[in-house]
């Protein structure tokens, strides 16, 4: 109950101000000259005061509001180390008993990083959640936080002004731990395939462990190399990008007997392979409606450097032209056929001809060059049907089909086959759902047999029209038409041309994405999306090895004919190997190298400039003959200490809520009006004499 004098005049205070200033000023006058009755004018003037200014007591009645106690426990995956989880279990549970013995504290309990919560699993951030818990409490109203922790916090404030009551943290662990770790101190992002790059990494430890250790370099899963490094420095590392797309660089050290955890002593960096630009020499045969198809498309494309030759005439035909007019540029055979036939990634031969431009010893050389690694596309036309198709050369080892002689001039559209279908080159291109295919026709088809390879588009009466094959080491494809430029032109709407034409250059050139049997698994967020193109019908589920050992099973189910995919939501953060039949893939999970696992060891020297510079305190959580060794929990006022050597303090607040207000006049009535007619009846009656 809380009394208080209130006035609620009967009439403006401006008002009852000239009222009474010309009264009292009568009354001042009389008292200073000493006049008879005096005090009674003072008397009556001021119960007429009382009377207007209408003077009422209240009566409130309020109850005491509580103050908030933030409890915040630390849930990420450092936390899991050793007996910490139990020790925070325990620690959280005595506290929150403790706390519920006083009434006047409201406590409000919040987990970080718990498993639903991705974001803190990244790193450990409480004093997000501390901000997120006292949000809508005012300042005066923070009793305090506890924060159950091993020190390894990640959002620290730089400084305590945030803070309006005292920090106290409790912290998990033991002060003699220790813990090897290995991290990359510079990592590019990018790097050229084929070319080395540089890199560097540190072993970190603490001082007592100074000295050398192996380190396991592995780049996509297969280990490179095994170094010695000196604990503590920083050593340089030099690896070779292997292939275009992501690479997977992993060092790894052996664990040390008694230290924390393994999690740490891999760390790995993500390298974007980029391959230079590719070499394409292309040779046309003669002139033709479809030559500057191919020219444009691959001038067109960054990537590509393009060599371009065409023969506008043949050799035998003497017309008494000057040799100087004959080319543009010599036909440099020997140079790009022998001396340097190796620098290109593809040859194509554009409705070539074998007609003495090149010595019949140098299709031995291209042969050799596809047995070794490179690549050949034959665009064929009516030639290749002819006596001087290069099928009648030694490249004939290379070739996967042999022409018939027999050329079909007829109206075809060109389809995919079964095999088409499901084949990276040819799968889902555009206009190929619809039956006939959303693409013009084509008129001219070279028959062919003693076919090898994957036959991927048909023609006329179902015959091949696009075949790609491996020859070696090397691969080759052959399109058997020479009508691709009406796609290229518009006739009857046109077709894909451009995602046909750099689909077959790409995949003769060994890009990763086009290839038939391929296996990727990526990370987003924490979930590990696995990605399997195959030409069989069903690969099987997909076997994963997570960080820590466990293995489990990702089912693989058909988006579309020769895809399959499939996802899971994982809960460690780290290098997962991902296996479905004979192929082997990694994935990394949430971010790399989170800081999470940069360093574990439990400390107290984080928080203490924050704890200490809001009045609270920090101190570890040991464990005594009975159970923890918690401090006790003091309430304290708001300008007390904080804190204490084996107590901790949280403050209480003033606050309050109205419930109920009584008022009382104090002049209403017959008291007031017995009050005011006894000042002036006094007056009156001395006056009267």
């Amino acid at each position: 109950m809380n009394l208080a004098l209130s006035f609620e005049p009967l009439i403006p205070w401006l008002w009852l101000t000239v009222l009474l200033v010309p009264v009292a000023a009568l009354v001042v006058y009389g008292l200073l000259v000493r006049q008879r009755g005096a005090w009674l004018r003072l008397a009556a003037a001021a119960a007429l005061a009382l009377a207007l200014a209408n003077p009422v007591v209240l009566n409130e009645e309020r109850e005491p509001l509580k103050s908030v106690v933030a409890l915040v426990v630390d849930r990420s995956q450092s936390q899991d180390i050793g007996d910490r989880t139990e020790t925070t279990d325990r620690a959280v549970a005595e506290l929150q008993a403790r706390l519920a013995r006083f009434e006047q504290f409201d406590v409000r309990t919040v987990e970080a990083g718990r498993a639903d919560a991705q974001d803190d699993r990244t790193s450990t951030r409480l004093f997000g959640a501390l901000d997120g818990a006292l949000r809508d409490v005012p300042p005066s109203r923070i009793a305090g936080a506890i924060l159950v922790t091993d020190g390894e916090v990640h959002d620290i404030p730089g400084d305590a002004d945030g803070l309006s009551a005292p920090l106290h943290a409790l912290i998990t662990g033991n002060a003699d731990e220790y813990d090897l770790r290995v991290r990359f101190e510079k990592a590019p992002r990018f790097g050229i395939v084929g070319r080395e790059l540089d890199m560097t990494y540190r072993v970190i430890a603490a001082p007592e462990q100074a000295g050398t250790v192996d380190v396991r370099i592995s780049v996509n899963g297969e280990q490179r190399a095994v170094e010695r490094a000196t604990v503590g420095e920083e050593i340089p590392l030099s690896i070779t990008v292997p292939n275009a797309g992501r690479n997977i660089v992993e060092l790894a050290i052996d664990p040390v007997e008694g230290e924390l955890t393994e999690t740490n002593n891999r760390a790995i960096a993500l390298v974007d392979g980029i391959r230079e630009n590719l070499r394409v020499l292309l040779v046309s045969g003669e002139p033709h409606a479809g030559e500057r198809t191919w020219r444009n498309l691959l001038k067109s494309d960054a990537s590509v450097d393009l060599v371009h030759f065409t023969i506008l005439r043949p050799p035998e035909k003497q017309d008494g032209t000057p040799i100087n007019e004959l080319s543009l540029i010599a036909f440099p055979t020997r140079e790009l056929f022998v001396e340097r036939i190796n620098d290109f990634d593809l040859i194509i031969f554009d409705r070539y001809q074998h007609r003495d431009v090149l010595p019949i010893l140098y299709y031995d050389y291209i042969a050799e060059y596809v047995e070794k690694g490179g690549a050949l596309l034959i665009a064929a036309g009516p030639e290749y049907a002819g006596e001087q198709s290069i099928a009648r050369t030694p490249l004939i080892s290379a070739l996967p089909a042999l022409p018939t002689g027999n050329v079909l001039d007829q109206a075809f559209y060109p389809r995919l086959t079964e095999t088409g279908q499901k084949h990276p080159v040819t799968r889902g291109l555009e206009g190929s759902e619809t039956e006939p295919p959303h693409w013009s026709r084509w008129f001219r088809l070279v028959d062919i047999d003693a076919m090898q390879g994957q036959v991927v588009m048909q023609g006329a009466e179902g015959k091949p029209l696009l075949l790609l094959d491996r020859k070696g080491e090397g691969r080759v494809g052959m399109l058997l038409s020479d009508q691709g430029w009406l796609w290229a032109r518009g006739f009857e709407g046109g077709g894909p041309h451009v995602q046909l034409y750099r689909r077959i250059a790409h995949w003769l050139m060994k890009e990763p994405e086009l290839e038939e049997e391929r296996l990727t698994a990526n990370g987003r967020g924490m979930t590990l999306e696995v990605t399997r193109q195959t030409m069989g019908d069903d690969p099987g589920p997909a076997r994963v090895i997570a960080p820590s050992g466990a293995t489990f099973d990702v089912r693989l189910a058909r988006k579309e004919p020769g895809l399959f995919s499939g996802s899971a939501e994982v809960d460690e953060i780290g290098l997962y190997q991902v296996g479905n039949g004979d192929l082997k893939t990694l994935a990394h999970v949430g971010p790399v190298n989170a800081p999470e696992f940069q360093d574990v060891v439990s400390t107290t020297e984080k928080l203490r400039p924050v704890a200490e510079a809001s009045g609270g305190s920090i101190r570890r959580i040991d464990s005594g003959l009975t159970g923890l060794d918690l401090p006790n929990i003091v309430p304290v006022r708001a300008s007390a200490n904080a804190a204490g050597r084996d107590w901790i303090g949280l403050r209480t607040t003033d606050d309050s809520i109205l419930k109920a207000v009584g008022r009382t006049p104090l002049f209403a009535g017959f008291l007031g009006l017995g009050l005011l007619l006894l000042a002036l009846g006094s007056m009156w009656y001395r006056e009267g004499r």
